[in-house]
Formats: structure tokens, C-alpha cells, sequence
């Protein structure tokens, strides 16, 4: 009976490192991870939070100082800071400024500070916000019949009604009967303005470009004809006639604009501000007015949705920082589609040639890292080619040749909305010729060799058995390209994007679509806000607003192309 073999102590037994058993690297990834999830979830939760409040109507505060002076507004902002020696000599009565400097050496030498948008804003007043030192402020009140006013220019106007009046006369001389004259007068005024503006537009503005279309059309026979032949004195005398004709028609349509913006204009609200001021707001320059300290909950909601709907289907205002942004909307969809129409062709064309038709070597190896550098290009280069190539040499060449009367204003040699496409196209394509090239390796040889030994050709077998199921790849470098172009603002500053272009690319004009068109997107309309914007401190919560209405939509976008792809990866490669 063979002996037990002795066990070794355990002081010599071989212990293997926390590195070798790879603990350390488990924890390591998924701290990661988490960290990464973190910051996202993070970022996106501040986006939502900031945009989604932006439009809660809030409570109106007046604050009284002790200097006599009188603010009205909504909280913006509470900030706490230490207050230097001088903040206090704005107090002029000597008591009160030391009683002042005494609440705050009490508190620890710090005070609260309240920022306040108290709009009210004119051609003679540009502040529309005020910081008001706690230690200042002697009385606070939310007067029952503080008015937020949301008006067409000029932003919001904070008072108090007093009056309301029709033509010169007034109708109503207490607050409770003026507000409502104006809930009874707002819609007649409203409809008169919206009458007058449809009037314009589809009226007015097609006659002024029916005689501008006729001076094109004489300046053509000119340029083809020559300056005083009798082809272009033939026409001049048709542009003489239809300018005539048309003028008479304009002047008639111009006096009934006229006539319902008098209209509606007949109607305006007194209001008295904070400092005993009375101001008087008409009713057609007003879109929408709430008494903030009156309202109930569901009436906020109310006002809530509403402003949500103006954002999502109206054109922008006051520089952009109120109203809607439905021409931003609209552009960033046409120029995504648009984009992506134009690069996945182009990308699959490349990837196949790369991988099916090259002879493999050095020179293709070039071509795929010069492929793979231009993906860490700046996109603003990419800006600069598309401005100089596309807009001052393709555009140029086809004003000169189709639309030569209208030189010297370009037509196509400027900013537009195709030139905006192709440039994305070319700032995404190497995103997606490589990952067409990485679905088209992964389709099994074996795939290839069955069709070849059915006595399909090359081209048969690509087409029928290699692309389709190469597709979920190519969709997942289309999800890439959407991703990355939707939100690009550097390129399409210089080829096409502006700060206000209501007129849309695509609309019922003929020919239907205007590919020359400059249009508004919703990344540069963000920039513009927080860079551009002459009051900054207004249009901050517009910029989380539209920040969250971009992620929103590239997602939405992004879930469509997923959607699509699951159905082909379903088809193809679970079937196989």
C-alpha cells in the first residue's frame, strides 16, 4: 500500500498574481464603462432638465430697493458672493448703507444676489435683465395682476393693465376689465395681422418676382442679342407693359395689407410698469399674454404646451431667441436625407471597387490609408473645399451658363443647401466606404464560390449574394454618416447655413425645390444662440432647448436606420 504523498504547507504554496487571474482588469473595464455611462446619462439629463424647463411660464416679482427704485420680472438666476467695498455706495442715504454693510458682515461678509428678467426692452432701452442685491431690496411682492407679455419684437413686456383702448378712446380703466377686453379683442387682432401677412406673402411677393422674373427674361435677350437690338427693344417694350400691369395690381394688394393691419392695430393694452410707467402695447404686436400670479397649475401646463407647439412650428423671433424653429427643423432634415442620399451610393461604389474589383497591392493599400486620414481631417477644411470648389467654381460655371441674366447676383455660386449636402457627403464618406468594406470581408467565401460554381459572373454574384448580405454593414456605416453629419456646424457655415432664411428649400413655388437656397439648421441655429446673440442671457435657455430638439431628432433618425437595419439582418444573415 503505497504511502499518502505529504501535503505542502500552505506557506509554500504558489499563489498566482491578482494581475494573472485579470480581477483587477474586470474592475478596471467596468469602472470604465460606468464612468463613460455616467458622463452621458449626465450630460444628456442637464440637456433634458435646462431645455424641458425653458418654457414653464413662471411667478412675476416686484422688488422695491432702497434707493426708491422698482423692478418687475421673472427669476432667472440666485447667486452668493462676497460684495467688494464700492456695491455699497450705491445706497445713497448714509444709514441705510451702513445698516446694508452690517446684514451682510452678519451673514459671514456674503449676500445673495437676484437676477431678474425684467424684458421691457425698446429702441431707447436695450437691458432686459438687472442683478439686485439682496441687502438693497426693502419690499417683494407678486402682484396679483402682473402680465407676462410675449411680444413680436422687442421680447417680453412685464405690467400691470390698467386700461385697454380702441382707437383713441378707452374702454376699460381697471385691471380686471382690461384684461378682459383684451382675452375678447386678441383673436380679432390676430386673425386682421395673419390676414395681412398671408395676404403679402402669397400675393404681393409673387407679383413683386413676376416683375422681376420679366426683367431676367429681358436681361437675357440682351446678353443673347446685344443692348439696343430689336429683339431687346421688343423686350423691354414686354417688361415696360408687364411692369405697368402688374404695379397696379401690387398697389391694390399693398392697400388691403394696409387696411387689416389698421385694422387690428386699432386695439392696445395700457399697462403700468414697475417704476408707475404707462405703456401701451398693441394687441397684433402681442403673441401671447398670461397673468403669471393668477394662474393654477393646469392653466401653466396650458401655457406650457403652448409654447412648446410655437417652438416646434413657428419661425424664430427677436433674433432668434423666441418663437419657433420649424425652418431649422426643416433644413436639418433635408440636408440629412439629402446627405445621406448622396454619400452610400458614392461609398458603396468606392468599398466595392476596393474589395471586389482592385488588384490588391500598393497602390490600394494607399488608397485606404489616404481613405482612413481623411476621416481624421478638420471638418472645417472640409468647409473651406466646399466653399471654393463647389459654390465659387461649380456654381459659378452654371450661373454663367444658365443663369447669365441674373449675374451679377449668383444663383448658384453662393451658399446653398446642395452644396451643404455634398460636402457633408464628402466629410462622411470615408466613414462609410469603410465600413461597406468591413460587411463585404465578412460575407463568406464560400457564398462566393457557390455562385460562381452555379455559372454566375462576377457582377451577378455581388449584386445577389454579396450585397444583400453585406447591407446591415452598409446600414451601419449610413447610422455613422447620419450621426456625424446631422450635427456638423463648421462646414455648412461657410456653404450655405444662415441665421435666418425662411424661405425654405423645398415649398409650392415652381420648379418645387430650390437646391440654391441658403436654410437655417438647428447646430448652427444653437451657435448663433450662445455666440452670436446680441442678448445672450435671454437666448441661454433657448440653447439647451434646441440642443435637446437636435439629439432628439438625430436619434429618431438613427432609430429609423436601425430599424431598417434589423429588418435586413433578420432577412439575410439569420436566415443563412
Amino acid at each position: 500500500m503505497l504511502a499518502a504523498k505529504p501535503v505542502p504547507p500552505v506557506s509554500t504554496i504558489r499563489r498566482s498574481s491578482l494581475f494573472a487571474r485579470g480581477e483587477s482588469m474586470v474592475w478596471m473595464t467596468g469602472v470604465s464603462l460606468a464612468l463613460a455611462i455616467a458622463m452621458v446619462v449626465g450630460l444628456l439629463a442637464i440637456v433634458a432638465v435646462r431645455g424641458g424647463a425653458t418654457f414653464w411660464p413662471q411667478a412675476v416679482e416686484r422688488l422695491e430697493t432702497v434707493d426708491g427704485r422698482a423692478v418687475m420680472g421673472e427669476l432667472h438666476d440666485v447667486d452668493t458672493y462676497e460684495p467688494e467695498a464700492h456695491v455699497f455706495d450705491a445706497i445713497a442715504d448714509d444709514a441705510q448703507r451702513e445698516a446694508a454693510r452690517a446684514r451682510v458682515a452678519a451673514a459671514g461678509g456674503e449676500t445673495a444676489r437676484r437676477f431678474l428678467r425684467t424684458g421691457n426692452r425698446s429702441p431707447s432701452q436695450r437691458e432686459g435683465f438687472h442683478w439686485v442685491q439682496d441687502f438693497e431690496i426693502v419690499r417683494s411682492s407678486e402682484p396679483e395682476w402682473a402680465l407676462t407679455i410675449e411680444r413680436r419684437e422687442w421680447g417680453r413686456f412685464y405690467g400691470i393693465p390698467v386700461a385697454f383702448a380702441e382707437g383713441e378712446s378707452r374702454t376699460a380703466t381697471t385691471p380686471e376689465d382690461a384684461w378682459a377686453a383684451f382675452v375678447a379683442h386678441h383673436e380679432e387682432a390676430l386673425d386682421s395681422w395673419i390676414a395681412a401677412a398671408e395676404l403679402e406673402e402669397e400675393t404681393v411677393s409673387p407679383l413683386d418676382g413676376k416683375i422681376e422674373a420679366s426683367r431676367q427674361l429681358a436681361r437675357g435677350v440682351e446678353n443673347e442679342y446685344g443692348s439696343g437690338s430689336p429683339e431687346h427693344q421688343a423686350a423691354l417694350a414686354r417688361h415696360a407693359q408687364v411692369e405697368q400691369v402688374t404695379r397696379v395690381e401690387r398697389a391694390a394688394a399693398a392697400a388691403r395689407v394696409e387696411d387689416l393691419r389698421a385694422r387690428g392695430g386699432r386695439y392696445a393694452l395700457i399697462l403700468e410698469t414697475a417704476d408707475g410707467a404707462e405703456h401701451a402695447v398693441r394687441l397684433v404686436d402681442i403673441v401671447r399674454a398670461y397673468p403669471a400670479n393668477r394662474l393654477g397649475w393646469w392653466q401653466r401646463l396650458g401655457v406650457y404646451a403652448a409654447r412648446w407647439w410655437e417652438f416646434l412650428s413657428a419661425d424664430p423671433r427677436e433674433a432668434n431667441s423666441e418663437g419657433g424653429v420649424w425652418p431649422a427643423i426643416f433644413g436639418t432634415v433635408i440636408l440629412t436625407m439629402l446627405m445621406t442620399i448622396l454619400v452610400v451610393p458614392l461609398g458603396v461604389l468606392g468599398a466595392l471597387y476596393l474589395r471586389e474589383y482592385a488588384k490588391q497591392g500598393a497602390l490600394v493599400s494607399m488608397v485606404r490609408i489616404a481613405v482612413n486620414n481623411l476621416a481624421g481631417v478638420p471638418s472645417i477644411v472640409f468647409g473651406v473645399f466646399g466653399f471654393g470648389f463647389f459654390c465659387y467654381t461649380i456654381g459659378a460655371g452654371i450661373d454663367e451658363v444658365f443663369f447669365a441674366e441674373n449675374l451679377p447676383n449668383p444663383t448658384y455660386g453662393k451658399g446653398g443647401i446642395l452644396w451643404a449636402a455634398l460636402t457633408l457627403a464628402l466629410l462622411t464618406l470615408p466613414v462609410v466606404i469603410v465600413a461597406t468594406e468591413e460587411a463585404l470581408a465578412a460575407v463568406p467565401a464560400s457564398m462566393r464560390e457557390g455562385s460562381y460554381a452555379c455559372g454566375a459572373s462576377k457582377w451577378q454574384t455581388i449584386r445577389r449574394i454579396v450585397l444583400p448580405r453585406a447591407m446591415p454593414g452598409v446600414m451601419t456605416g449610413m447610422i455613422l454618416a447620419i450621426a456625424r453629419g446631422a450635427g456638423e456646424v463648421a462646414p455648412i457655415m461657410l456653404v450655405g447655413a444662415a441665421k435666418m432664411a425662411p424661405a425654405l428649400p423645398v415649398d409650392g413655388s415652381y420648379p418645387f425645390v430650390h437646391p440654391e437656397r441658403s436654410f437655417m439648421h438647428l447646430g448652427f441655429h444653437i451657435y448663433d444662440l450662445g455666440f452670436q446673440s446680441p442678448d445672450a442671457k435671454a437666448a441661454e435657455p433657448m440653447v439647451f432647448t434646441t440642443t435637446l430638439l437636435l439629439i432628439s431628432l438625430v436619434v429618431v433618425l438613427n432609430l429609423v436606420a436601425i430599424s431598417i437595419r434589423g429588418r435586413l439582418r433578420r432577412r439575410f444573415v439569420d436566415g443563412q
